[in-house]
């Protein structure tokens, strides 16, 4: 996993760890058990704890034939997390994490605990809490089958998406001097640092209600929220896992009495250890919500003794630029009477979520994912594993038998095995992940000449080459992109194509070498050529087929500018057919190389639905007059399309300065050839595409939705002329983009390990704990 938490693990602070994965091999030292949970006999041998759910009748049961083996995800004292693939039954081809413990190496709480999270996730069923498939064991190994969860965990994916020491905070302040003079406090104070907007966080804080509040319901404390507990989904919605210190209340008051989970998010009526309940999980919520508004930890002191007096006896200073809204969640998350603490009453997470932090939820929409989160995980393929260690995933998984801690090892376990009820069923109507057989981002020491060959060029650019290659092993054809990282950060493109690669009009990204000076991108092989190339040499083209071909791509444009991403270069030359067949499904957007994100004022990646507060004016503007030109590009494809030559050049050898003052008074003919027979709709359309004044320019949603495209069925099927020779056409088009072309710089990201917030991180001396 990422950089993070691993120096805390190395500092020897969870002992017997060697690096922690979201999948939880943590192991702690040996104490004293809760009362009723487990019993050790006094020649030293463990009696049975008992297992109160089993195997659905009718169900297949599982075992490790059925599994293979792809990538190590994490690795601990007593057992291995691996990457692994369903290869019989139903769900055959499904992707799944498996948790793998040695039973000789679990102390006697390790397995009470175990089996409590067996336990647990069998018993719950949640979008928002990680899913346990199947539970079975062999002779000397256990193994959990959970959900595959490639986004990482919430801090450290995101924090891998800003330098740190890049922060700004945005607030809303009637005063332009006091906004001044408080942002330079906050450059010269490092008591407080902004992480997450607070619209981030409430969306975060949500989802994680939810869970708790099914959790609770089913009579279980959580016990363990922490930020490395929290998981991203592909979509970027949260998943809560590691149930391994969560509790059954067991007696009559409903409370436990046992003190464990992370010192710092602990509430205090665990720390004093006189009992606690469900409350005690509203505390650690608001712990998280401190830490993710202000990238510190509400109360720390410099060891265990004076963090723990500082959570039963300090004043909270509470950071004056949140929001009042912010500020009142956190005073009453923060009650030290649990009685007493919003959350605890009979209404229970309903106090939660009538409080006016979250007044902007709408939370049947949250609990049924239609909400869009604010941040979506750069993941490109199914088995991506970049956010883990590469030390781990570049290991060659294997999963030897183990031996068993003693003759009855089996029945020490006994109930272990269980299979999730109609796993198929729950997942109709969406396709299962699959693996192609060599789509892999490597984290490991591969060499892009290790898996691939070089062939021809197939285009040249100012900071890269584009080359076919063949795999070695499969002899499939695919292009590389070679990019000189000295002249060009390609880190933005590749994270966009990580995340809008999967689109089926985006060119997809196979793998990925970084190879010190140079970064080789292998993507699918455009083998139809480029979209103006074809259509200027297609025997007969109709104004019905060019409708459809705009549609096509103003479709994945508007789906590129609704997630935030504007391309910057829609030249035709980047528009390209998949394959011979010239259908507009075939066709492809490539070259994300001057692509942008939009960001906030904080770094993090915003979708539209959440700028309004968080990105100064100017960003905005720029984003609109970004977006505003990928549509002008457009424009001038579907211009050329239609007339059979380019709307501001003449020819090849148009200087630019002809062509800008051409560009710039934004005339352009709409008669003669062509356009004494193409419909009037079109030339409408054209018209607010090619606007010289980009606010009056149409936006994609507005081109989509114009008649001369919801009405192609009507438009007119006969033959359009090509006056001019293809190479003209082509070499007119070069020269407009040529004239238009700026060079721009791109900012390098620092490492995450130079941020303050990585270097607070390591320094912290958190302790999980179970005394």
């Amino acid at each position: 996993m990422g950089g993070l938490y691993r120096d805390r693990i190395r500092a020897g602070q969870l002992d017997g760890i060697k690096v922690w994965t979201p999948y939880c091999l943590t192991t702690r030292r040996e104490l004293q058990l809760e009362k009723g949970q487990c019993r050790i006999i006094d020649d030293g041998t463990y009696k049975e704890i008992p297992i109160t759910h089993h195997v659905k009748e009718g169900c297949e049961k599982a075992d490790p034939s059925q599994f293979e083996l792809l990538k190590v995800l994490g690795q601990g004292s007593f057992g291995k997390v691996f990457l692994v693939r369903k290869i019989l039954g139903p769900d055959a081809g499904q992707l799944y994490a498996m948790k793998v413990l040695k039973k000789a190496s679990l102390k006697v709480r390790d397995r009470v605990r175990t089996k409590m999270e067996r336990d647990i996730l069998v018993e719950v069923n949640h979008p928002f809490i990680v899913k346990l498939h199947y539970a079975f064991q062999t002779e000397g190994k256990l193994y959990l089958i959970l959900d595959f969860l490639r986004g990482g965990d919430v801090f450290t994916r995101l924090s891998k998406e800003v330098s740190w020491h890049s922060v700004v905070l945005h607030v809303v302040v009637p005063s332009s001097l006091f906004l001044s003079l408080f942002c330079l406090f906050l450059n010269l104070s490092s008591s407080y640092q902004v992480m997450f907007t607070e619209e981030d966080v409430k969306f975060y804080l949500a989802e994680l209600a939810l869970a708790l509040d099914h959790l609770h319901n089913l009579g279980i404390v959580y016990r363990d929220l922490k930020p490395e507990n929290i998981l991203l989904d592909e979509a970027g919605h949260i998943k809560l896992t590691d149930f391994g210190l969560s509790k059954e209340s067991v007696d009559a008051d409903k409370k436990a009495y046992s003190f464990c989970g992370t010192v710092e998010y602990m509430a205090p009526e665990v720390v004093n250890r006189r009992g606690h309940t469900q409350s005690a999980d509203w505390w650690s919520l608001g712990v998280l919500m401190f830490e993710m508004l202000t990238g510190t930890l509400p109360f720390q002191g410099k060891d265990r003794n004076e963090t723990m007096n500082m959570i039963l006896k300090a004043k909270l200073g509470m950071p004056q630029f949140l929001s009042l809204e912010a500020q009142s969640l956190l005073r009453m998350l923060f009650k030290r009477n649990p009685a007493n603490r919003l959350g605890a009453g009979p209404d229970g997470v309903e106090e939660i979520k009538r409080h006016a932090f979250f007044s902007t939820i709408d939370w049947n929409k949250l609990y049924r994912r239609e909400l869009q989160p604010p941040f979506k995980p750069a993941a490109g393929k199914p088995d991506d594993t970049f956010c883990f260690d590469p030390e781990f995933t570049a290991k060659t998984p294997k999963d030897s038998p183990g031996i068993p801690p003693s003759a009855n090892a089996h029945q020490l376990f006994k109930g272990f095995s269980f299979v999730a009820p109609t796993p198929m069923d729950e997942n109709k109507g969406s396709p299962l992940l699959s693996i192609l057989p060599i789509v892999q981002l490597h984290g490991g020491s591969a060499k892009f000449s290790d898996m691939y060959e070089l062939q021809e060029d197939i285009g040249v650019g100012s900071y890269s080459i584009c080359k076919r290659c063949v795999h070695r092993v499969s002899a499939m054809d695919y292009a590389v992109k070679i990019i000189d990282k000295s002249k060009r950060d390609p880190s933005e493109e590749i994270e966009i194509l990580m995340r809008y690669g999967q689109h089926p009009n985006i060119i997809t990204l196979k793998d990925v070498y970084d190879e010190g000076r140079y970064v080789y991108l292998v993507t699918e092989l455009m083998k139809g050529g480029e979209l103006l190339d074809r259509i200027l040499r297609q025997k007969f083209f109709s104004e019905r087929e060019a409708s459809a071909v705009l549609y096509t791509i103003t479709k994945t444009v508007d789906y590129l500018h609704c997630q935030g991403v504007v391309h910057r270069d829609l030249k035709p030359s980047n528009i390209l057919y998949m394959d011979d067949s010239g259908n507009p499904d075939s066709i492809r957007i490539c070259d994300f190389g001057f692509a942008k994100q939009l960001r906030g004022g904080n770094g993090l990646l915003l979708t539209p639905c959440y700028t309004a507060n968080f990105v100064a004016p100017e960003v905005l503007m720029r984003q609109g007059y970004d977006a505003a030109c990928d549509i002008w590009s457009l424009g001038v494809l579907l211009y050329t399309m239609l007339a059979g030559y380019t709307p501001f050049a003449n020819g090849p050898n148009d200087t630019p300065e002809e062509i800008l003052l051409r560009i710039g008074s934004g005339k352009f003919s709409l008669t003669g050839g062509n356009w004494d027979t193409v419909s009037d709709s079109s030339k409408d359309l054209l018209s607010h595409m090619l606007h010289v004044d980009p606010h009056q320019r149409y936006t994609a949603e507005q081109v989509l939705k114009h008649s001369w495209i919801t009405c192609r069925d009507t438009l007119p099927h006969f033959q359009l002329t090509r006056h001019d020779a293809p190479h003209l056409v082509k070499g007119a088009m070069a020269a407009t983009y040529s004239a238009l072309s700026q060079k721009t710089s791109q900012p390098v990201l620092e490492p995450v390990a130079a941020s303050s917030l990585a270097q607070r991180r390591s320094m912290k001396k958190l302790t999980s704990t179970d005394m």
